[in-house]
């Protein structure tokens, strides 16, 4: 069994699943960082963002799933992390 991710692998997975997506540097992703004020992210990248991130963190029956009513929440890098994060229960 492997062991449980801690937050700032977190953040690593997501920062380069959203620099594949924006198709930029991941050096220009930082925890502060707003998808949409600091990386130009429009709404077909964070659709395929969240996309990610639910492949990412689902594993085997279990399915990662961000829920639509979340969604507006999620404005920043540490918005994902900190949602990925309280969903997985992982400690901090």
């Amino acid at each position: 069994m492997s062991s449980p991710l801690t937050r700032d692998e977190i953040f690593q997975v997501i920062r380069h699943q959203l620099a594949e997506i924006l198709e930029i540097n991941e050096d220009r992703i930082s925890e502060g960082s707003s998808f949409v004020d600091d990386l130009d992210a429009d709404s077909l990248a964070l659709i395929e963002l969240v996309e990610a991130i639910e492949g990412e963190f689902s594993k085997g029956e279990h399915q990662f799933r961000i829920e639509d009513d979340d969604l507006e929440d999620l404005r920043t890098m540490r918005d994902a992390v900190d949602y990925v994060v309280q969903v997985l229960g992982v400690s901090q």
